[in-house]
């Protein structure tokens, strides 16, 4: 094919393919990085409800409250609500171990 006197290749030239090959692995590098960033600026709660401590130490709902019954697990009462300190966690995670 000729356009203005230059000839125009139906085949894509084999070092454009290369570039744009290179092109996008910059780019999928670049997207990872800025959402492993977006991810690790995400603010992470200190205080957790019961149902959170449950999920966070592997264990039952149930089972959390009657570690605070036992007043093992120290709280952060406010009203009715009940939370527990991150740290307090990591804590009696560390108490515990043998």
């Amino acid at each position: 094919m000729r356009f203005q006197g230059l000839a125009i290749e139906s085949q894509p030239d084999p070092s454009i393919n290369g570039l744009a090959k290179a092109l996008a692995g910059e780019v999928v590098i670049l997207l990872k990085a800025e959402l492993s960033r977006l991810s690790a600026s995400e603010v992470q709660p200190v205080l957790l409800d019961v149902k959170q401590t449950a999920v966070y130490l592997g264990r039952s709902e149930q089972s959390v409250q009657h570690l605070i019954f036992e007043k093992e697990l120290p709280v952060v009462r406010k009203g009715r609500r009940v939370h527990l300190h991150r740290h307090d966690l990591d804590a009696w995670i560390e108490k515990n171990k043998y």
